[in-house]
This record gives C-alpha cells, structure tokens and sequence, in this order.
C-alpha cells in the first residue's frame, strides 16, 4: 500500500488546515470560497426521482439502464450539438474524478507512455498518471509537445482553476493535431454550462470534429450543472472503439453507478429550467463578489465561465490567502493547480447568499 501512496503528491487540501482555523474564529463565522463543492439544495424533481428509485435491491448495470443512456445521448445531442450519437457513443461513471485518477491506468499506460494537461490544472490529471507510473507534463499549448509517447492528451475547457474557454477554432486545430499523431484526447468539460462572458463548446460539435468522434472522448458531470456532487453522477460521450474497452474494464471492476443515482440522472439531463435558475443563482454571486475583489485591489483573469474567480493582488498566493483568512474567507491558493498559479486565489462561487454577503461586506 505504501508504494502506491508514494507516487502521490501531498494532498493539497490539507495544507489549508491552520487557514481555515483562522477564518473560522471570525466573529462572524467563515466564509468558504475555497472548495468547489454545491452549497443549493438538489432540485425537488431530482430527489423525487431518486426516491422513486429507493427500492432497488438488485445489482446495477456498469452501461447503465437503456433510459439513462437514452438521456444522456438525448442531452448530448440537444446541448452540445453532436449529431448521430447512439448508446454505444456514452458511458456512465461514478463521478469525473473517479474517471481523471483511474483512466490512464484503465487506458494500460504505463512507464514509458506520457500524459499531457494544461500548465494550470485540476490536480487529479497529474495524480492519474501517477497512478499508473506514467510520465506527465503540463503545457501551454499542446501542439507544441514532442508526440513521441505521448498516449494521453487533455484539454479542460471551460478551464478550473482559470475559467478559462478554449474558442471553437483552438478546438479544432487541437483536435486535428491529436488525430494527425495518434494521440488520444479526453475533454474534461464539467463546466460547460457556466459560460458567463463566453460560450463553450465541446470537442463532440461537428464544426470542432468534422462529424467524426474518432480518438476524442469528452467528460461531463451533473455536480455543478444540477447540485449533485453528493451523488456521484457523471458520464462520457465520444469514441465508441475507446469506450467499448473501458465499458469491460469497469464491468471488472464493479464501477456501478447505483440504480437511484441513474434515475436521478435521468430526471436531471431532461429538465433544463433547473440549469437556468441555478446559472442565475451563481451569476448573481459571481457579480457581486467580483466587484468586491476588484474593489479591495485585486485583479482579476480570465473567468469568463466555470464557476470560480482567478484572483491576483501580485503577491504569494499564500500571502492572499492569510490575508483574507484574516477577515474570515477562505479560498484556495493558486498553486495547488501548478506552479503557474502562484500569485493567484481561486474564489469559487459556491457559497450561500448570505455568505456571499457577508465576504462582499468584508472586503
């Protein structure tokens, strides 16, 4: 068990711990900007599908229902745009970040096989090819990577930590480059939903894929779009020869996601008026904290979607996050995402509407 706890970085969270303690002692309690976790409650129709499902004593399916994967292709064609998209085209997962840490260990990478993210980054990119004793680099722009023995490619767009959107033009280019040199690429846009300034598109459009879903995979999740990050529901959709393989792996596996979970999804991928008030729930926030920041002398970059702030006063990131510990906010510093970030705070919406008020009045 050691050696494989020791190919993994210090989890970055717990270097929080001493900042937290100190927001927390503020009179007024603390504000958490830091974790990106929903704080609104699940939509009543969702829960009602949920329970409606309770009674499930049986196994379920790794593929899911044949209604789940109805939904999510319907989704995917209605949202994104993708055309001709059948069931063998989706795949259901137990959350993205189970998806991130175990892929390249699923794909059979290995020393020698390299994975590839972007310079500022979800760190479970970089823990995934640990896992799998890969090798790993960040870049800044991915067709400038040497492709020898590069197996996994990943974009994240729109971008956590940055808010960061890839135009539909960047898209297509990246795309052709990956296929002109074999190289497997996942899109990871969990956040596709919460444009703000900026529109995203994914990877599964046929003006980004020429109408082909050949060596592209992209990840979508329902924990920001519908409050579900407590149930672990989210899926894949692209390449049938990459999902195929990952189907029989996770069957191995016993990757279920569980029946109730299924039918919550169902009831989530069919309803958008849910979406849109909870997008008008984080833009008001987003508006009012930004002004704020901008307010008490920070600037601002990129975040024109997802659902976070990347924040600079020009200074450590660990500077910025004493000083608003200080006053009771806790958000997390840049260099948890790379070395890039590390004049940066992320600021994340996800905090209550009082709360929200309380760390505008703050600041």
């Amino acid at each position: 068990m050691s050696a494989v706890s020791d190919r993994l970085p210090t989890f970055p969270w717990d270097k929080l711990t001493p900042y937290k303690a100190t927001a927390a002692a503020h009179p007024d309690g603390i504000v958490d900007l830091s974790v990106g976790t929903p704080v609104d409650p699940v939509p009543e129709l969702i829960q009602k599908a949920l329970v409606a499902a309770a009674d499930s004593p049986g196994y379920p399916t790794v593929w899911g229902t044949p209604e789940l994967r109805d939904a999510i292709t319907g989704w995917v064609e209605r949202r994104l745009g993708a055309r001709d998209v059948s069931h063998r085209h989706v795949l259901p997962v137990v959350g993205s970040k189970e998806l991130v840490a175990w892929l390249p260990t699923q794909l059979g990478l290995g020393p020698g096989d390299r994975v590839a993210y972007p310079r500022l980054a979800y760190p479970t990119y970089e823990v995934g090819a640990r896992l799998a004793r890969a090798e790993y680099e960040a870049y800044d722009d991915p067709t400038e990577l040497d492709p020898e023995g590069l197996k996994l490619l990943w974009l994240n767009s729109p971008s956590n930590p940055t808010g960061r959107v890839l135009p539909k033009e960047e898209l297509t280019r990246i795309v052709a480059w990956a296929r002109e040199h074999g190289i497997l690429l996942f899109s990871d846009e969990c956040y596709l939903e919460l444009g703000w300034e900026a529109d995203p598109v994914s990877v599964l459009h046929p003006e980004v894929n020429g109408g082909s879903y050949e060596g592209i995979v992209a990840v979508h999740s329902l924990s920001k779009r519908s409050n579900l990050a407590g149930y672990r529901a989210a899926f894949l959709a692209g390449d049938p020869a990459v999902l195929a393989p990952l189907l029989e792996i996770r069957k191995h596996g016993g990757m279920m996601t569980p029946a109730p979970t299924q039918a919550a999804v169902i009831a989530a991928l069919c309803d958008d008026e849910h979406v849109r008030v909870q997008r008008e729930r984080y833009a008001a926030r987003r508006t009012l904290l930004r002004e704020a920041l901008l307010a008490h002398g920070f600037r601002i970059e990129h975040s024109e979607a997802s659902l976070y702030l990347w924040a600079t006063r020009g200074e450590s990131c660990w500077d910025t996050v004493s000083h608003l510990a200080e006053r009771g906010i806790l958000v997390a510093p840049g260099d948890f995402y790379g070395p890039a970030g590390a004049q940066f705070v992320r600021v994340a919406l996800t905090a209550t509407d009082e709360r929200v008020a309380a760390a505008v009045q703050r600041l």
